[in-house]
């Protein structure tokens, strides 16, 4: 059985963490929610291949929050609609003040 090797993702994702000492194992959820809010096609694709599309899916439709443009980019790379995640779901139960 082989270990899948650790991923290599752009440092100025995780520009607010000590990068080198970073846990994708134990902080597997940070790590793909960071990912998909921060980093470009290659990182999105090196955290898919280390983690694998059930994973990365079960986080993302459970993650708190992704900036608009990343949710629907979340959902065109996982196949789901919107509506399926909660962070979605948290804005639409939280709608802003209206702005005059």
């Amino acid at each position: 059985m082989s270990i899948a090797q650790k991923p290599k993702f752009s440092k100025r994702i995780f520009w607010d963490v000590v990068f080198e000492s970073l846990d994708y194992d134990a902080k597997a959820s940070f790590v793909i929610e960071r990912v998909f809010e921060r980093g470009d096609v290659d990182d999105i694709r090196n955290c898919r291949r280390y983690y694998g599309d059930e994973k990365v899916t079960q986080t993302l439709l459970k993650a708190k929050y992704l900036p608009e443009t990343r949710l629907y980019l979340a959902s065109a790379v996982i196949k789901r609609p919107i509506k399926d995640f909660a962070c979605y779901t948290l804005k639409q139960l939280n709608p802003k003040l209206f702005p005059y």
